[in-house]
């Protein structure tokens, strides 16, 4: 087979390592792809989001099977795209993206269908927003309605601090257009779990459990980024949680999908918070995590490739679908400043071992030498029987690879450990 994987990031050079597993898979194309991913595939000079590019490529490579990982793509139609020219893929339809791609239509068909969610309201005027401010409780969560890397959510301890996110968002256009709308919600508090889930709009089957790091700094401490290190399974999603979730969210959220007419077919990502009243919605991805990919798909025993094709082709209740008892850490190596501004173009020099690494942000420089070229540049997974050890492993792993101005948070799932 012949597979085209869209993307150029950890998460996409994670799923390339277990769908080359399979022995069915003679070539794999990652458009844009990165340095590191050129280790493990042939990389393509395509964005992600050059849809008619990606399309014409696929045909002109006679692609078997298309996996589309990002949300950009999907959000905007790509899987449609490539299914219309015959080309099977991995990931949902533009009707379906909608749940990551408009914040307000998820939040209104949680409503709609009762899925246990944080109370809120929805804003296309900005005048509006400023007068709910002031008479709402504090502190709230402003949410851009839109896409927006992931950065589009402000926690506003204040009532000026929600209006300073509410002016950022909404009239100095951060965000872009992802920013017309607002969502104002109620600040939640808890554990926050992250859960990836194999679903065909028939059945749906949850991945392990992970716990994300969102926070710069240790202590999460800092400003947000798009994640500096996971740790699965998480210890506070528990037999019984579990058990809450695939009846009051997960499978729900399933139905109501269909009931919309938006059959969901991918990896439907649900972002949880474990509240005291019990586990709520935060927030819905249309795709695999990142990094909660790279300590998901380690502990996965069966085929990838496999599954996703199972999904295409609606069979899900006919795969194999089995996860180690084991544990994973995945440790972000990022660029000294990241989230904000940070140099590029380090040479990174990596051990020979490269099973449990992840590039995410590197490209291949004039000289051949693999340099930094991104915030995050690299994820380093380890699995063991227990979780203390898989962090240890991880951490002993980081040594080996060395590159000027790295750093790395040194308290990675130091919180699960401590449950």
């Amino acid at each position: 087979m012949k597979i085209m994987v869209i993307g150029g990031g950890g998460r996409e050079h994670a799923i390339i390592k277990s769908i080359k597993k399979n022995p069915l898979v003679d070539k794999i194309y990652a458009l844009p792809g990165n340095g590191g991913i050129a280790m493990d595939a042939e990389c393509i000079d395509i964005g992600a989001t050059d849809l008619d590019k990606i399309v014409d490529f696929a045909k002109s490579k006679d692609i078997d099977y298309a996996i589309v990982a990002p949300d950009d793509p999907l959000v905007m139609g790509l899987v449609d795209l490539l299914e219309d020219e015959g080309i099977p893929s991995f990931g949902p339809s533009k009707a379906a993206a909608i749940i990551e791609g408009s914040k307000a239509f998820s939040k209104e068909l949680m409503k709609k269908y009762g899925i246990p969610t944080a109370e809120y309201e929805i804003f296309s005027d900005v005048d509006s927003a400023y007068s709910y401010i002031e008479s709402c409780n504090i502190p709230v969560v402003v949410k851009a309605d839109g896409l927006a890397l992931g950065k589009g959510v402000i926690i506003a301890e204040t009532r000026d601090e929600a209006k300073a996110a509410i002016k950022s968002i909404m009239e100095d256009k951060a965000f872009g257009k992802s920013g017309d709308t607002i969502v104002i919600e109620e600040f939640l508090e808890g554990p926050e779990v992250s859960i990836l889930s194999f679903t065909d709009g028939n059945t749906l089957v949850p991945m392990v459990s992970s716990m994300d790091h969102k926070r710069a700094l240790d202590g999460d401490k800092g400003l947000n980024t798009g994640g500096m290190g996971t740790i699965a399974p998480n210890p506070y999603y528990t037999e019984e949680i579990a058990e809450i979730c695939r009846e009051e969210i997960f499978l729900p959220t399933m139905i109501a999908m269909n009931r919309e007419g938006r059959r969901f077919k991918g990896c439907l990502y649900f972002g949880l918070m474990i509240t005291k009243d019990g586990p709520k919605v935060i927030e819905y991805n249309c795709r695999f995590g990142d990094p909660e990919t790279q300590v998901v798909l380690p502990l996965l025993e069966s085929d990838l490739l496999d599954i996703m094709l199972h999904v295409t082709n609606e069979s899900l209740d006919q795969a194999e679908v089995v996860f180690s008892d084991g544990a994973a850490c995945c440790i972000v190596m990022a660029s000294e400043g990241y989230p904000a501004s940070y140099e590029k173009g380090f040479e990174i020099n990596l051990p020979e071992n490269m099973d449990s690494i992840f590039i995410a942000g590197a490209k291949t420089s004039s000289q051949g030498k693999l340099v930094t070229s991104g915030g995050r540049v690299l994820g380093i997974t380890e699995t063991a029987d227990t979780l203390k050890e898989a962090v240890n492993k991880a951490y002993e792993k980081v040594k080996s690879v060395h590159f000027d101005n790295a750093f790395y948070r040194k308290d990675i799932g130091k919180k699960a450990l401590d449950v």
